[in-house]
């Protein structure tokens, strides 16, 4: 009796085991997956999964991008705290000396790592410069 319990159990779980992601490619190349349909017009397959689906783990926090790449608009302007511009001095002072060293800068381009050339390097050292002359006041 508890064996034919627990078999009609299982029968009555597996349907919860599998899950619909869909699976498409935007204009950038970039491949996404989700369990809701994309936008309508976009072109997707269903892909249907087995087993157990765990929600993604988020993503790993970002190494500071230099301050001279454009960061993604935010909904408010950041407030101009003591706190905030000091955090911005060091973010420059770091972004500086790494920019003047001697080892490879990658900076992050249209969603790829690319490796700065000397004269890309010294076009990001005279932006942080800038910025950092114009917030900070002072040169590192």
């Amino acid at each position: 009796m508890r064996r034919s319990l627990i078999a009609v159990a299982l029968l009555l779980l597996a349907p919860l085991a599998t899950a619909q992601v869909y699976k498409w490619t935007d204009a950038g190349g970039t491949v996404h997956y989700s369990e809701a349909p994309p936008a309508q017009g976009t072109k997707f397959e269903k892909v249907t999964t087995t087993g157990t689906v765990e929600p993604l783990a988020p993503p790993p926090a970002k190494e500071p991008a230099l301050a001279s790449q454009a960061p993604a608009p935010a909904a408010e302007p950041v407030a101009d705290t003591p706190e905030n511009r000091t955090k911005l001095c060091s973010t420059l002072q770091s972004n500086i000396a790494a920019l003047r060293s001697g080892g490879p800068v990658v900076m992050q381009q249209n969603g790829k790592p690319v490796a700065l050339d000397q004269a890309q390097r010294n076009q990001q050292v005279t932006s942080a410069q800038a910025q950092y002359d114009q917030f900070c006041g002072q040169t590192p």
